[in-house]
């Protein structure tokens, strides 16, 4: 090769060079900007900035479904944010006849009253009003007064109740497992008419109880509204049966499934002295004691935190107790917008001072693992009689004992009795259906969009050839029936 040809082609291999670092750096600049109005609520003009990115089709298939999903993120939370204050000042007022512009700031800036400009315009939680009297305490005593609210409502004295019944059974039995409940479920969901073209496939994914865990047993299926399903084998760890109808023409599309299984209630009696040294090299030990992105992060908040709240403890169990303590008494529960909005539902928590049961449990599991503690997650539904619900709670392993269900969000029971009071710490009732043994894991069979809901699976999941079905295309009914008590 001459001179010429050589300088020539070196030049061609800069300039190339210098296209791909120009592009990459325009790409980086581009996605900062869209993050950028993102975070300061600009959804119009980041849609609008993402939809020209799409369209230009210089961009791989990969980097136009992260943008698609942040599309996605910011309607999701346009629908949990769409209130506005006219819309929730009656409520406030009930309580507050004479709340001033002041009292609403200062509940926004304290994160009692949860709200987020998109747009330019203040929008509220949909569930702002009642979560406000469940997180700000003038407001909570403000609103016992009014209403006369008892110090131990009938659903204390319920949980008092059944902690106490099992505590004895478990005493008298010496058995760990008792008071079995034979229980069938019935679980429809119902797609809004016309939402899919006619003809075209809806695929549906239900949730359905795993048959792998101590205290859930017999699990049957009954039946279901379609003659051919797929079920999912124990091994999926977010166990679901999947079901498929095509779309008929001006009529709601409905998917059912009937089961049923017996649930025990576990008492757990810990005594210090049967706990032993965790074996750290284990697989075992660093799976469920590792940081996993994105939600157990050991953050420097995290770090500071656990620090405050363990002091110089070291035996597990009371570390568990004093974590359980802590987000008892400092983290209320309140209703939450949806999981796959938040990026990090730990720091979220801290942030805002609340969270519901799956919130609150992923606080105790990132605490707990930070402090050397092996944790899971757990979830599906509670069904105690009346109360039937989603839910979410945990497990904690204690070398010597083995995994101990934890209730955060159920906290602590109003009672003298430490046992009783303290029953959700170390116990669990009978009334769980077990779905989910870990967060985040993948559907069987495998979807082809984004998930509604991407770190639980208690409601179920939809989709069509066009794209996933969120959860405001659709409702959910639970119906239970107790075969034995």
């Amino acid at each position: 090769m001459n001179e010429k040809v050589f300088k020539n082609n070196t030049m061609k291999n800069i300039q190339k060079a210098l296209s791909i670092i120009f592009l990459l750096f325009f790409s980086f600049c581009n996605n900062n900007n869209i993050n950028n109005l993102i975070n300061n609520g600009e959804y119009k003009k980041a849609k609008k900035m993402i939809n020209a990115k799409i369209m230009s089709n210089s961009i791989s298939k990969n980097a136009v479904y992260d943008l698609e999903m942040k599309k996605e993120i910011m309607d999701r939370i346009e629908l949990d944010f769409d209130k506005s204050l006219n819309e929730i000042l009656p409520e406030i007022k009930k309580y507050f006849p004479n709340v001033t512009d002041e009292q609403i700031l200062e509940w926004e800036d304290n994160k009692s009253l949860e709200m987020k400009i998109i747009d330019g315009e203040k929008k509220y939680f949909s569930n702002a009003v009642p979560n406000l009297f469940r997180i700000n305490k003038e407001a909570k005593n403000k609103k016992k007064e009014i209403d006369n609210t008892p110090i131990k409502s009938d659903w204390q004295i319920f949980l008092n109740n059944d902690a106490k019944k099992t505590i004895n059974l478990a005493k008298t039995t010496d058995k760990k497992l008792v008071n079995p409940a034979k229980v069938k479920f019935t679980y429809t969901v119902t797609v809004d008419a016309d939402i899919v073209p006619v003809g075209e496939i809806i695929r549906c994914w239900l949730p359905y109880p795993r048959n792998s865990n101590a205290r859930q047993k017999n699990v049957k299926l009954i039946s279901t509204n379609v003659k051919e399903y797929v079920l999912a084998n124990n091994e999926n760890l977010q166990r679901t049966i999947y079901l498929e109808k095509p779309a008929v023409k001006d009529k709601p599309t409905e998917f059912q499934v009937e089961f049923s299984l017996t649930s025990f209630a576990q008492y757990q009696k810990i005594n210090l002295k049967d706990i032993k040294k965790y074996k750290k090299n284990t697989e075992f030990y660093k799976k469920y004691t590792s940081e996993r992105k994105t939600h157990i992060i050991f953050t420097k908040e995290i770090k500071e935190l656990s620090k405050k709240i363990i002091g110089s403890e070291t035996n597990p169990y009371l570390k568990a107790k004093k974590i359980f303590t802590w987000i008892d008494k400092n983290i209320p529960w309140a209703s939450a917008r949806e999981y796959s909005t938040m990026s990090n539902i730990p720091m979220y928590v801290l942030e805002n001072k609340h969270g519901d049961c799956g919130m609150q449990t992923l606080l105790f599991i990132t605490l707990a693992r930070y402090n050397g503690i092996p944790t899971k997650w757990q979830s599906g539904w509670h069904f105690h009689p009346g109360h039937i619900n989603l839910h979410d709670w945990g497990e904690f392993y204690l070398e010597g004992i083995g995994w101990i269900p934890i209730d955060q969000s159920f906290g602590t029971i109003i009672s003298d009795n430490e046992n009783i009071h303290n029953f959700y710490l170390r116990n669990i009732d009978r009334y769980r259906l077990i779905v989910n043994d870990d967060y985040s894991k993948p559907l069987f069979p495998s979807k082809i969009y984004p998930r509604s809901e991407t770190i639980d699976f208690q409601r179920g999941e939809l989709e069509w050839k066009g794209g996933n079905l969120y959860f405001d295309k659709w409702n959910y009914d639970m119906k239970i029936e107790y075969l034995t008590e």
